[in-house]
């Protein structure tokens, strides 16, 4: 019996279908609730079945009960669940809080000097609420580590709070039975390190060099969906013609593509020529096909012919049934490859490749081979923007702040450039406010590697990427702040940046204000989550070193996703008060790791 699913929007208009059930998934906001209470009113379904994606208030489930019974419909509301889904799986390993309405929970709004308690209130409700559906689904309960005097805290005492709670409540626990026994943690309880934003400014705002990473900065790349504008037709428009229609193409990058899942956290110079390699296999093996075919006299013929008559060499039999995955490799390859050109495209008009070098040797505090001045005066190198993230780069990591001499010089720089100054004006001030976090700097061990020789295969005539000009440059492995952070709290190393981060334990039957941890073993598994958004590079960061330490598990969450543009977006909206003027958060004492003690 063939089964037909019909999927529509709740706000929609829709046609009674009183023969069939409906299942509903939605957020149990008013506006929704209200039009499930229509829905009833109206007898629309033979049955209902209502799936909360976070757990519904008993005021609305009476509203609901209330309607149902007005409109003699108890008997056909057949299900209620809470789902628990109130979060967004992007990875295996990382997760986002959500992308309607990302903009209540941004990191603009968590930093708004002006902003009102009952506002902050919201926001940190809608992010534990959030966070704890995600432990819900993960079934574990957390030891809880988080920094002092920011929103982190604020999120980490609202969540110990909610998970103790629930927990205190044996009936109705979520965290107990069957639940824990399917946990993906279910021997070992996970750390949750909660950081601000704050904590690190500068890795949001700067260029990558990763092949997702990449795609995200450059590129329009929204819920693992890229789309990338081609313009119909090759030749050039004629003087006075319209320009010629631009077609969007979008492409999904998924588990199922095993180049992407290879692929998606090497340097751009290795996806390019790993892209090469690919393509140049598949001609091969399609040259191979072409040739059984001609020497079988069935050049020309369809598939089928060449079926029939495939048991006449092994060679032809092998050949044909190898087909299917040869048309899914090429989709692939022509995915990939447009991908990469797309991205390719911006690292040479925009010279990325001079921006990533400068800047891994500002956050390292390497030797600078060039002046800053030089390149944000080039015209040829890079976009307004470009040149704005990294002068905020220079002006974060600085080991001494520019005099306000040279700070004027570079702004006239930046404004004859075509910058718009307000992220500066917001990064400046925020530089004088005693509660601004360390300044962000990479580990002392951290290196740019540029091997002498350029790209081997994709610098041939023949290639698919012409390189020339773009610098070949690996990365060696380095720990960025959250990294940093993580690293020292999984193996309860004493480090002046972490002795001071607050203790959380649920499970305890009382809460408690030490920064003292009561668990002295190393933790196996950790979740790093980024109040205020986080960015592909920190992911990235975290996947490699959790591939340098066996048996290491570590999932890395964010309020939101953003590249560097939405990001310097949201601290240019910001019109910063004087530090005596902003008294949301209390001062903290700071220690500069960035600069000399």
């Amino acid at each position: 019996m063939c089964h037909m699913l019909c999927y529509l929007l709740l706000h929609s208009d829709r046609d009674p279908i009183p023969d069939v059930p409906a299942i509903y998934f939605v957020m149990p906001t008013e506006e929704n609730i209200d039009r499930i209470c229509q829905d009833l009113r109206n007898q629309l379904y033979e049955s209902y079945y209502l799936n909360f994606i976070s757990a519904i208030s008993r005021s609305k489930l009476e509203d609901i009960a209330s309607s149902a019974l007005a409109a003699n419909a108890v008997t056909q509301v057949t299900k209620v669940f809470d789902q628990y889904l109130n979060f967004i799986t992007l990875e295996d390993d990382m997760f986002i809080l959500c992308n309607q309405n990302k903009e209540h929970i941004s990191y603009h709004a968590i930093n708004k000097p002006d902003i009102m308690d009952t506002d902050m209130e919201a926001i940190m409700v809608t992010i534990v609420d959030s966070l704890f559906c995600f432990f819900v689904t993960l079934g574990a309960v957390p030891i809880i580590r988080c920094p002092r005097g920011n929103a982190a805290e604020m999120v980490a005492g609202k969540l110990d709070k909610k998970l103790r709670e629930n927990l205190r409540d044996a009936r109705n626990s979520l965290f107990t039975g069957d639940s824990m026994g399917t946990g993906q943690f279910s021997f070992q309880r996970p750390l949750f390190v909660l950081v601000d934003r704050n904590l690190d400014l500068a890795t949001p705002l700067h260029h990558t060099w990763t092949y997702q990473a990449l795609i995200h900065d450059v590129l329009d790349f929204h819920l693992n969906r890229v789309s990338i504008e081609e313009t119909v037709g090759s030749e050039a428009s004629p003087a006075g013609a319209r320009p010629k229609k631009k077609n969007k193409k979008k492409y999904d990058l998924t588990a199922a593509d095993k180049f992407w899942q290879k692929h998606k956290g090497s340097p751009f110079p290795e996806v390019a020529e790993a892209v090469q390699e690919e393509l140049d296999t598949y001609r091969n093996q399609e040259e191979e096909v072409k040739r059984l075919k001609s020497i079988m006299g069935l050049e020309g013929e369809d598939e089928g012919a060449i079926s029939m008559l495939s048991d006449n060499t092994a060679k032809l039999t092998s050949a044909v049934s190898s087909l299917p995955e040869l048309l899914e490799k090429k989709r692939l390859i022509d995915l990939h490859t447009n991908v990469a050109t797309a991205v390719l495209d911006h690292i040479k008009s925009r010279k990325l490749d001079v921006y990533f070098e400068y800047e891994e040797k500002l956050m390292s505090k390497s030797t600078l081979d060039k002046s800053l001045l030089d390149i944000i005066s080039d015209p040829d190198a890079g976009t307004p923007e470009d040149k704005m993230r990294l002068f905020l780069i220079f002006y974060i990591t600085a080991q001494v702040p520019p005099s306000e001499g040279d700070l004027e010089q570079y702004k006239r720089a930046l404004q004859d450039t075509g910058c718009d100054l307000s992220p500066l004006n917001y990064i400046s001030l925020w530089g004088t406010d005693p509660r601004r976090p360390s300044s962000p700097c990479l580990d002392t061990s951290h290196s740019l590697c540029l091997p002498g020789r350029l790209f081997s295969r994709v610098m041939n005539t023949g290639s698919q990427f012409v390189m020339e000009g773009v610098k070949n440059l690996v990365l060696k492995q380095h720990n960025l702040p959250v990294t940093r952070i993580l690293d020292n709290l999984m193996d309860m190393k004493s480090n002046p940046e972490t002795d001071d981060y607050r203790y959380f334990d649920p499970k305890m039957l009382r809460g408690s204000e030490s920064s003292i941890p009561r668990n002295k073993n190393p933790f196996q598994e950790a979740i790093v989550f980024v109040v205020g958004g986080g960015n592909y590079i920190e992911y990235q960061n975290l996947v490699d070193y959790a591939k340098s330490r066996q048996g290491k598990r570590i999932l890395y969450g964010c309020s939101e996703l953003f590249n560097a543009s939405q990001f310097i977006k949201q601290v240019g909206q910001h019109q910063y008060l004087e530090p005596d003027a902003c008294s949301y958060w209390e001062p903290v004492e700071v220690k500069f790791l960035g600069r000399p003690q």
